[in-house]
């Protein structure tokens, strides 16, 4: 594999530990602009709304304005540095509010140019192997990167965490600019050849069971903290060792799954969809139990996110791979995400108690499950490996 993938990887490590790093850092910005806990957790919010709506825009214009990949990836990692440098210096919420859009938009974008410049690189019988590894930067983030900015938030202060992660971004655009080829004349940006992906009801379907997957883990992962205290009977100090197991779980399986991604891609959704629904629904029926709590916790990091190097694979089959393509997928993953919790909460605020996400997200499993079934043969047919056919 490439250095330059695993430089990409180390980008996306970069990205990713900003988006998440807000949430470890709650006691400092509330202390710092005299907001409350809520209006905190609103800088995630935003940074989500910005992957969402404002990556695919300013995708679009990077096509329309014909920009290669390489030189498209410096310029968003520019934008998300000025983005991390105002955070920094924020003297004041509203100007952490729109540096947290800022980052958003830049970031969604980022993660589809990356992606499409793997797809340059690699093969179409490498690219899940390599989305893996840029994906693995996601993963390595929730593991090292936020405990780390948490540390450094602690001994120096939270503006110099978010110094580090420009620090971090400026080596990463260093780096792609001295390594990463320019992207090849045939394989130039084009609008129009990537809105005609859009016609492939296959990308969509492909779309749909990505969303299905990223809400069924996310409706039991956004609520672990509360079942595993009020429902498993854990002390609260025992959950960040807990979601530092689920951390490695996650990075475990994207390693797992990346390996085979390319050749297994349909099998690996459907047993992975399967998995996640059986250990969700036997979690939410025995969550009383703390060694079932932990089994499942550490089976929903293996089989939950870990798909996604399958879900790009199978999207990248589906469409040519360009960066409108990518950064579309990856906001449908973030809807999918913030749809899964919406849900999970919904059932706890009607009653149904804190196994409730448990059920809702076995449930969302199940449809993932169904939305495969009819690709199965299609997928036989123009000769990928299948259930019948696993080469």
């Amino acid at each position: 594999m490439p250095i330059v993938i695993y430089i990409l990887g180390a980008t996306i490590f970069a990205l990713t530990t900003s988006e998440f790093m807000v949430a470890g850092m709650m006691p400092s910005l509330t202390a710092a602009f005299g907001v409350t806990v809520t209006e905190i957790g609103y800088l995630i919010s935003l940074y989500a709304a910005g992957m969402v709506v404002g990556g695919p825009l300013l995708t679009v214009g990077l096509l329309k304005l014909q920009v290669p990949h390489k030189r498209a990836l410096l310029w968003l990692l520019a934008i998300y540095t000025v983005g991390g440098a105002m955070a920094a210096m924020a003297p004041g919420y509203g100007t952490l509010a729109v540096a947290r859009v800022v980052t958003g938009v830049a970031g969604s974008a980022c993660f589809g140019v990356a992606l499409a410049i793997c797809a340059d690189i690699m093969g179409p019988e490498a690219r899940g192997r390599a989305a893996s590894i840029v994906l693995g930067g996601l993963m390595l983030s929730t593991v090292c990167g936020v405990p780390i900015a948490t540390v450094v938030d602690a001994h120096f202060g939270w503006r110099a965490s978010f110094w580090l992660v420009v620090a971090l971004t400026i080596l990463c655009g260093a780096i792609i600019t001295a390594m990463v080829p320019p992207s090849r004349k045939a394989q130039g940006a084009s609008l129009g050849a990537e809105l005609a992906a859009f016609r492939s009801r296959d990308l969509w379907a492909a779309f749909t069971t990505s969303a299905l997957i990223i809400g069924a883990t996310f409706a039991a992962f956004s609520f672990f903290a509360p079942i595993v205290t009020e429902v498993a009977g854990f002390p609260a100090g025992a959950v960040p060792v807990l979601l530092v197991v689920y951390g490695i779980a996650n990075v475990v399986g994207n390693a797992i799954v990346g390996r085979f991604a390319d050749k297994y891609t349909m099998p690996i959704l459907l047993g992975g969809l399967i998995v996640l629904a059986i250990t969700l629904a036997i979690f939410a029926s025995f969550a009383g139990n703390k060694v079932v709590s932990v089994a499942g916790l550490i089976m929903i990091g293996l089989a939950g996110v870990p798909m996604n190097p399958a879900m790009m694979a199978r999207a990248m089959r589906a469409a040519h791979p360009g960066p409108l393509v990518n950064t579309v997928h990856t906001s449908v993953i973030n809807i999918g995400l913030a749809v899964g919790s919406w849900l999970g909460g919904l059932g706890i605020g009607a009653g149904y108690g804190l196994r409730s996400p448990l059920w809702v997200g076995a449930g969302l499993a199940m449809i993932g499950v169904l939305s495969l079934l009819p690709y199965l043969g299609f997928w036989r047919r123009v000769g990928m490996p299948s259930l019948e056919s696993p080469r």
